[in-house]
């Protein structure tokens, strides 16, 4: 296996090529977890996995909370299925906490002030209540909790980790919280190990072929217990050696080699990118220098590599993409990208 086809075939596990998903719900549970901090684009990361769906239908599953975005795994915003939160937070928080601990200190938040600010927080969301950011920043103000500089941030974030909060449906374009126990059921508690191979099994049968470096980038939980994880569900996996990196996949997932000229608009943070830490498989060879940002920048995806970025700007009755291609496109490569572009459009309906 090579890599542009290692590439290929992260496209189908992924769902990017081949959609087999009606709803928000279903491909947020396939992925395990899927990284939301553009909400924008996050939405599109959902909607191009799914055979039909639209902007105002990621909308809806977050307001009705069949899917959650809060912070989980690595600090950063992710999409996760309600029923999958608890055990992942019992997994990945306390790493999370760590990372935070030298900025806390600096902005003097230490446990007691997280207590309080939890206690005063989930109070105020009671009875099914849900508050925007402001809201919430002037619940902790007038319970005298000061929100001065990133203190705010890493209170909402500490109570979001403590299980207290997660996300509510939006207000307009204002995001909200509500009570965790409101939107995420009880369920029976799951031992580390079985966590761990269950975020494991999750992660490679999603995104195969990769490695455990890449799922413990990915995770942000440590190399050994990655090891942990693989070594309970190995026996479901395969692996192939492609120049000395062994890369994991489904026992079952087929090979995929298919020659036909299509191509993908993907948001920037897709899992495309961030799902891995070494993503030299997905980047045509001859534009590594110009796609360094891959993780941070809308990328055009033709044949499996990533050729050039695009953006939006959205008018008032329109949608204009502006691409910026690496290299010179042909016909059917232009083409490719001009359904691309019609499938995106299709999607915020404009």
């Amino acid at each position: 296996m090579t890599e542009p086809e290692i590439a290929q075939q992260r496209l189908y596990t992924q769902h990017i090529a081949a959609q087999t998903f009606n709803t928000p719900a279903e491909i947020v549970k396939y992925m395990g977890a899927m990284q939301a901090q553009d909400y924008a684009g996050a939405k599109w990361a959902v909607g191009m996995r799914l055979q039909k769906s639209n902007d105002a239908a990621i909308d809806k599953a977050l307001a009705d909370g069949s899917i959650i975005r809060t912070h989980v795994l690595r600090p950063t915003w992710h999409f996760v299925g309600p029923a999958d939160l608890r055990w992942m937070l019992n997994l990945s928080a306390h790493r999370i906490i760590a990372l935070s601990a030298s900025r806390e200190r600096q902005l003097k938040l230490d446990n007691d002030i997280f207590k309080r600010s939890n206690d005063v927080l989930g109070k105020a969301l009671a009875g099914s209540k849900q508050l925007n950011r402001l809201e919430m920043m002037d619940v902790l103000q007038q319970a005298g909790i000061d929100t001065n500089e990133q203190r705010f941030i890493h209170l909402l974030m500490r109570a979001e980790l403590d299980q207290v909060i997660c996300s509510g449906a939006r207000q307009g374009k204002q995001f909200t919280y509500a009570l965790f126990d409101d939107r995420v059921p009880k369920d029976n508690q799951r031992t580390k190990e079985e966590a761990l191979s269950e975020l494991v099994k999750r992660y490679f049968i999603s995104r195969g072929p990769a490695t455990l470096q890449d799922f413990a980038w990915w995770s942000g939980l440590t190399l050994a217990d990655a090891k942990t994880g693989l070594e309970i569900i190995k026996s479901e996996l395969t692996s192939t050696e492609v120049n000395g990196r062994t890369y994991w996949m489904a026992k079952d997932q087929p090979l995929i080699n298919t020659k036909a000229p299509v191509a993908y608009l993907l948001p920037a943070f897709d899992e495309f990118a961030v799902a891995y830490s070494d993503r030299t498989a997905a980047v045509n060879s001859k534009y590594l220098v110009q796609a360094r940002n891959v993780i941070f920048d809308p990328s055009i995806v033709v044949n499996n590599q990533v050729v050039g970025t695009w953006k939006r700007v959205i008018n008032k009755n329109s949608i204009e993409m502006i691409l910026n291609p690496f290299g010179k496109l042909n016909k059917v490569q232009t083409k490719a990208i001009e359904m691309a572009q019609k499938r995106y459009q299709k999607f915020m309906k404009i």
